[in-house]
């Protein structure tokens, strides 16, 4: 089964299930190295990690080229955070192709204004796009893919720009017959209330993915008997980088040591373990002139000194 199936496989499924954010290679590596069955390549956490704003700063062709490299690393299904589609529905077209061509799964896009801003910033009513005009790059997205198991998310940020219940069924209906495989119901409130009010009219009629970044202490099993069919953690891995590279790096700078930050690191060996350097070795005794010194050994060596 290729990734595209198995990320419809994920979405469509009976049961809950659970996809954890990455940002490149070595985070996408950690989160399948854990156990998780799918990766979300979270639009702000790889904007951020790229050190500019989650505004479509980022152009679509470097979001791109990070997704390849988590793809190339990773044997799970990728879920690429596509915000807007990064322009109109022809801009959406090529996006489609080239993520397909480089081994993602699926994308998710929204139904706001490009550029797009981040939905924890204020929004208004005026930040959503057009009903048919979203409705129109689905289609187009679908018309394009070549894989007929690539997945593509339509989420709604109703509930985010105040809009209620109502636009958010209105509009989810309508991104469903335009042929969207899965619904993101995006909400930013402190409890699940717009999320229950909306599955309850909902009635299980399309697979449901939520993002439940500001409900977090809302057990899993609530959302699990109200039929949602995936969970993405958003940011999180970005967010706990943060805060342990700074800490690091101020006990450094007050320190003017290394002495005291080991408790704070991991092995280099755990290093070279998530880059895979033991298949490099091993193809190095397949493929080296034997009188040539394995350049594994030539790093060793200048890590012993």
């Amino acid at each position: 089964m290729n990734k595209c199936a198995l990320l419809k496989q994920l979405i469509t499924q009976r049961g809950l299930d659970f996809i954890l954010e990455a940002h490149n290679g070595l985070s996408a590596t950690i989160v399948e190295q854990v156990g998780f069955r799918g990766i979300w390549a979270s639009g702000l956490s790889i904007s951020a990690s790229l050190g500019v704003r989650d505004s479509n700063e980022a152009s679509w062709t470097q979001v791109l080229e990070v997704c390849e490299f988590m793809a190339d690393r990773t044997s799970i299904p990728i879920l690429v955070d596509g915000d807007t589609g990064f322009g109109n529905f022809n801009n959406l077209r090529r996006f489609i192709k080239k993520l397909e061509q480089r081994g993602i799964a699926g994308v998710c896009i929204e139904d706001k204004q490009f550029p797009k801003t981040n939905s924890f910033l204020n929004n208004t009513a005026d930040s959503l796009a057009n009903k048919d005009e979203m409705c129109g790059k689905i289609k187009a997205a679908k018309d394009t893919q070549q894989d007929p198991d690539f997945v593509l998310v339509a989420r709604t940020e109703s509930f985010i720009a105040g809009c209620g219940l109502q636009e958010a069924l209105t509009r989810a209906e309508a991104y469903r017959q335009a042929g969207a495989d899965a619904i993101l119901v995006h909400s930013k409130a402190k409890d699940p209330h717009e999320i229950d009010q909306f599955m309850q009219e909902w009635a299980n009629r399309h697979p449901i993915i939520i993002v439940p970044t500001t409900y977090a202490s809302t057990p899993s099993q609530h959302f699990r008997e109200l039929g949602i069919n995936l969970i993405i953690w958003a940011n999180h891995n970005l967010r706990a980088a943060i805060q342990a590279m700074t800490q690091l790096s101020q006990q450094i700078y007050d320190d003017e040591s290394l002495d005291n930050i080991d408790h704070m690191i991991c092995d280099i060996a755990r290093v070279f373990e998530l880059q895979d350097t033991k298949e490099l070795a091993e193809a190095e005794k397949r493929y080296l002139p034997k009188e040539q010194p394995p350049l594994l050994s030539l790093v060793k060596s200048k890590l012993d000194k």
